[in-house]
């Protein structure tokens, strides 16, 4: 009967230092994810271009043998192989995107938003 106390009190200090190091745990990831949104705050905004922009763009790939498809304004799987044989050719840097370069060296207008990015 004697032992029961001490049992007693042995698994209370066992579910104590687990409690207290799972609490450590915790506390140490969520620095981690205040870190990585810091990080992401000092992030340039991604440059996107505008569906006008990616039918222009497929227009000028389709003149130039590098694109079949349709003038959609999306930037689909077609249109990115076009783009990287189109950059490739007028040596850019091979992307597959329609990137402020890109786009300037199609001679298709940027937006005011594009111009300042």
């Amino acid at each position: 009967m004697r032992k029961l106390p001490w049992v007693a009190l042995s698994l209370l200090l066992v579910f104590s230092v687990i409690g207290f190091a799972q609490n450590s745990n915790t506390n140490s990831n969520s620095g981690k994810t205040n870190a990585n949104k810091n990080s992401n705050a000092n992030r340039r905004p991604i440059f996107r271009a505008t569906a006008d922009q990616i039918k222009q763009a497929q227009s000028l790939l389709k003149q130039r043998n590098f694109y079949t498809g349709e003038q959609t304004g999306k930037l689909n799987t077609a249109t990115r192989a076009g783009l990287k044989e189109y950059q490739k050719a007028e040596s850019l840097k091979v992307t597959g995107t329609l990137n402020k370069v890109t786009l300037e060296k199609m001679g298709i207008a940027l937006t005011d938003k594009q111009k300042t990015m």
